[in-house]
């Protein structure tokens, strides 16, 4: 039986882009199974769909395809094109901000992301508070960086891991990072967590007179 996507995502076929991710935004809060308690299941199997549904309408060509054929191959894999996985790195940041945890993503994604090579697992990540990229306003969700696709990155970015006692880490503290004779100031938030990433962006321009980004990780004393 052919799937209808847009009866999925609650949008009429003529749906703009901009709809399409903003009904798909709008359900995944509402599937959430955290915002479902003692129907898990049920809520997990809607958030399966919807990702279904917005992985082929979200995606330009796949759209296209479905519209002519009424199928597509692939059709779950929201991470098959920058579109479809910036938004979801957006809807990251929505359960984040909601106080929403991301562990039950494993079961929705994890073939998908095994099918890639990848290790990651969603319940690393968790509430606020807990979640390794929220060290605050420098830090930026990147699902590249958390899939491990950045052993080349964008623009010559470049990487320092940086070492903290734990008690720098809970209050906070400000660093000197020296690069190319120049010197950088990196504010390392209060509450900062093990693996935190803190991206200081365009900084290479300052040391190298180049683009890129330079990002600083975050390793606390004793954890090793």
């Amino acid at each position: 039986m052919v799937k209808d996507y847009y009866q999925t995502l609650g949008v009429p076929k003529n749906a703009s882009e901009a709809d399409i991710k903003k009904a798909y935004r709008k359900l995944a809060m509402q599937y959430h199974p955290d915002r479902n308690p003692g129907k898990e299941e049920w809520a997990n199997q809607k958030f399966k769909e919807i990702n279904e549904a917005y992985g082929v309408l979200g995606d330009e060509k796949k759209r296209k395809q479905y519209d002519q054929f009424g199928t597509v191959g692939d059709p779950g894999d929201v991470f098959g094109s920058a579109n479809t996985r910036s938004t979801f790195e957006d809807l990251m940041k929505e359960f984040q901000g909601a106080g929403l945890d991301f562990g039950f993503l494993d079961s929705i994604f994890g073939e998908v992301l095994r099918g890639k090579g990848s290790t990651f697992s969603f319940r690393r990540y968790g509430r606020p508070g807990r979640s390794r990229y929220e060290a605050g306003p420098e830090v930026h969700f990147n699902f590249d960086e958390m899939m491990g696709r950045t052993k080349s990155p964008p623009r010559g970015d470049v990487r320092y891991e940086l070492t903290l006692k734990p008690e720098e880490a809970i209050s906070g503290t400000v660093k000197t990072l020296k690069r190319k004779g120049k010197r950088l100031e990196v504010k390392i938030p209060a509450g900062t967590k093990e693996g935190s990433v803190i991206r200081l962006r365009n900084a290479r321009q300052v040391t190298d007179g180049q683009p890129g980004d330079i990002l600083v990780k975050v390793a606390l004393k004793g954890s090793r």
